[in-house]
């Protein structure tokens, strides 16, 4: 866990969640699933004008509803009072009452002319009047899609099951003109669209539910893939987003979004205060003893560029991790940035955007810091050469300063994209530096002779035990964002890798007499054609690997 004197912002407490619950009503049509919605008002306290599904805070007396309510053998109280409360919100702002009589009638049009459903009405006189008229809530026909937690810097915060249920028929929306107006059906794809061209706003939640309602083209699919998920009732996914700047705006991430890791290590109360824009001219502080200067060298295998950081602090000196390649303007403003005293360049490996960097940093420093690594194999290739002035040992300890003031980075070997590489872990923080092991939004390239996919796999398994056991939270790769969650990014990783290697497998088995030319193209149907020339690479050392499996 970072510690929290290493917090570049004061933290402050985000505000609590409310409960509630919001409903996405659907109908088949000709054209595809359409979805209910209804703009907000202007006035609202929350996303005023925004267009929304009908929904709003659980109530006490929700559950108390739960004796007219119709129950899934799976579905919990909570969920049940969820659904409620859904009913309760949608009936309330759009006239949609979602409940049968108890031979599975439906509510009559002139049932519904006599009910109350003014915002005033308590949750209680809502139950009440469904008992008066014998009516069972259709509580079992609502699904929950997801699970929404309201971003943590925003003032108003709600928790929110999504749910889902198909529009009853023979009932027509209608407006409260109070909270809610303009009642519409529309597609989702067209709603992001006038969205996209400004005429429909949407807040980031709406947004992407809708963007993953768009892949389901009935709405009994849709309600399949909720009632049938693995492990019993509960949302297909679940979000708290985090927010950067990104050109300038708040720009929102989920948990599986590549910024997501790095705007939770830089701000974890949820403050908008970290830009996610890439650039080269100066570093970017992650926490006050870790910044990243990123070199110019952009590309399809190096992203935005090369990660080199630089840990420590003016008390204690630098230690700078990938000087990347021999760039004079990047070598130069990395060794501004620690004000010339670094103590130690380490290389995670001999990769020519990692390695050539460090010497002629070195020569730049009045006390020339000692570079450490791993000197590269013979199975290297002639652009990957690298011989340290001095090889850290499995697990050896680098520590700047003294005391209770230390930096502390265990060196942990981890061959497989090179003979050579190893990772770091700075100890007092919980920060794993992947190097190239682990990126954010590619995966590596294994290239025998020098990689080797058996020693790539034996080493994603050493790095989960160094952070099961060293409580490591995030992981700091050399090209991309930040990394949250671990020990997940890990496992993630290994079987992404094990899926593309049955994908492999698979084609040999259809081609036995094929080459792996022949296998390339059906290993990787899912990868842009203009990648197979380096995706050709990590295919032979899957090859490699299978075939030692086999003969084993």
């Amino acid at each position: 866990m970072v510690r929290p004197t290493q917090l570049l912002h004061p933290q402050r407490e985000p505000a609590r969640p409310y409960s509630a619950a919001t409903v996405l009503l659907l109908r088949d049509t000709p054209e595809g699933v359409e979805v209910l919605m209804t703009r907000r008002s202007a006035n609202a306290s929350f996303a005023p004008g925004a267009y929304v599904f009908p929904g709003g805070r659980i109530d006490e007396g929700d559950a108390t509803a739960r004796a007219i309510a119709t129950r899934r053998g799976t579905q919990s109280d909570e969920q049940l009072t969820q659904a409620i409360a859904a009913i309760r919100e949608s009936f309330e702002e759009l006239g949609v009452l979602l409940a049968h009589h108890p031979d599975g009638r439906p509510v009559t049009a002139d049932e519904f002319a006599t009910m109350d459903r003014s915002t005033a009405a308590t949750t209680v006189a809502f139950a009440e009047q469904c008992a008066q008229r014998g009516l069972r809530l259709s509580t079992d026909q609502v699904f929950t899609l997801a699970h929404w937690i309201t971003d943590r810097d925003l003032p108003k915060r709600f928790d929110v099951p999504f749910l889902v249920a198909r529009m009853p028929e023979g009932q027509t929306p209608s407006a409260d003109e109070a909270e809610q107006f303009e009642p519409c059906w529309v597609r989702p794809a067209d709603a992001l669209a006038r969205h996209e061209a400004g005429t429909f706003f949407m807040i980031f939640p709406t947004l992407r539910t809708l963007e993953r309602l768009a892949a389901y083209e009935s709405v009994d699919a849709l309600l399949d893939a909720c009632g049938n998920r693995e492990g019993g009732e509960g949302p297909l996914w679940t979000s708290c987003p985090r927010a950067g700047l990104l050109r300038g705006k708040d720009a929102r991430f989920m948990e599986h979004e590549s910024a997501f890791g790095e705007l939770a290590l830089v701000s974890p109360d949820g403050q908008i205060v970290h830009t996610l824009d890439w650039q080269c001219d100066k570093p970017v502080p992650l926490l006050k003893n870790v910044r990243r200067l990123t070199a110019p060298n952009p590309g399809a295998m190096t992203g935005p560029g090369t990660n080199s950081y630089i840990v420590g602090d003016a008390s204690t000196g630098y230690l700078v991790i990938d000087p990347g390649p021999n760039d004079a303007g990047h070598i130069d403003r990395l060794w501004r940035a620690t004000g010339g005293d670094i103590r130690v360049i380490v290389c995670t490996h001999s990769h020519a955007d990692h390695s050539p960097g460090a010497a002629p940093l070195q020569r730049l420093c009045k006390t020339p810091p000692p570079i450490l690594g791993l000197a590269s194999a013979w199975t290297a290739r002639s652009s990957a050469r690298f011989t340290p002035d001095r090889e850290l040992v499995d697990g050896e300890r680098v520590v700047l300063g003294s005391g209770t003031h230390t930096h502390t980075l265990r060196a942990v070997h981890t061959p497989g994209h090179a003979a050579n590489h190893l990772c770091l872990v700075l100890e007092e923080d919980g920060l794993l530096f992947s190097g190239d092991h682990v990126l954010n939004g590619s995966t590596t390239v294994i290239d025998p002779p020098d990689g080797n996919m058996n020693a790539y796999l034996d080493s994603l398994d050493k790095l989960d035990a160094a952070c099961e056991q060293g409580g490591i939270d995030f992981i700091l790769p050399a090209h991309g964002y930040v990394l949250g969650h671990a020990r997940a990014a890990l496992a993630h990783l290994k079987a992404h890798r094990l899926k593309r290697e049955a994908k492999i497998a698979a084609a040999m088995r259809k081609l036995p007499e094929g080459t792996p030319e022949d296998w390339l193209p059906l290993a990787y149907d899912d990868v842009p054609q203009r990648m197979w020339p380096v995706a050709a690479r990590s295919l032979a050392a899957h090859v490699e690997r299978i075939r030692q499996v086999s003969q084993a």
